[in-house]
């Protein structure tokens, strides 16, 4: 049995560009891993969960706080972009969160990821900047953008 968290290592290093530097290394996923309410979901690429025989090609990771979970990850292999995957695992890891008792999701992305209209189609609103957060390689500063959305 492949051990999840290579999966999330291997999908992870293969779907974020590392000129942004928003992928996390293996000591950073197994220290929320082992934090109370960190949640994984995967998805095969039919969209069903993961087997030895349908392994899976992303991935979210959520952390869960009273009343609402919060989107730490994402990612979908880049071979399997643009088939609806990302759509379908945001509205799984919503569903799930509410499940849980969350009444609100929320995330937080550079300004200029290209995620944000996905996010949007699935309910998600700005509601927040952070002016300057990220740092990217090149030395230059970008805004975090916050999002919402109410389960």
């Amino acid at each position: 049995m492949i051990d999840p968290l290579d999966t999330i290592m291997d999908i992870m290093s293969a779907s974020f560009d590392p000129a942004w530097g928003e992928a996390w290394n293996r000591a950073q996923i197994t220290s929320s891993l082992d934090m109370p309410g960190t949640h994984i979901a995967m998805l095969s690429a039919d969209g069903s969960a993961p087997t030895e025989t349908t392994p899976a090609v992303c991935f979210a990771m959520t952390r869960a706080a009273p009343g609402e979970e919060e989107l730490l990850l994402i990612a979908v292999l880049p071979d399997h972009r643009k088939a609806g995957l990302g759509k379908r695992l945001l509205l799984l890891i919503a569903e799930s969160a509410r499940e849980r008792g969350a009444e609100r999701m929320f995330l937080e992305m550079r300004e200029n990821n290209p995620a944000a209209s996905l996010y949007r189609a699935v309910g998600y609103k700005p509601i927040g900047r952070r002016k300057a957060y990220y740092k990217v390689a090149d030395g230059s500063r970008l805004d975090a953008i916050t999002f919402a959305k109410t389960l």
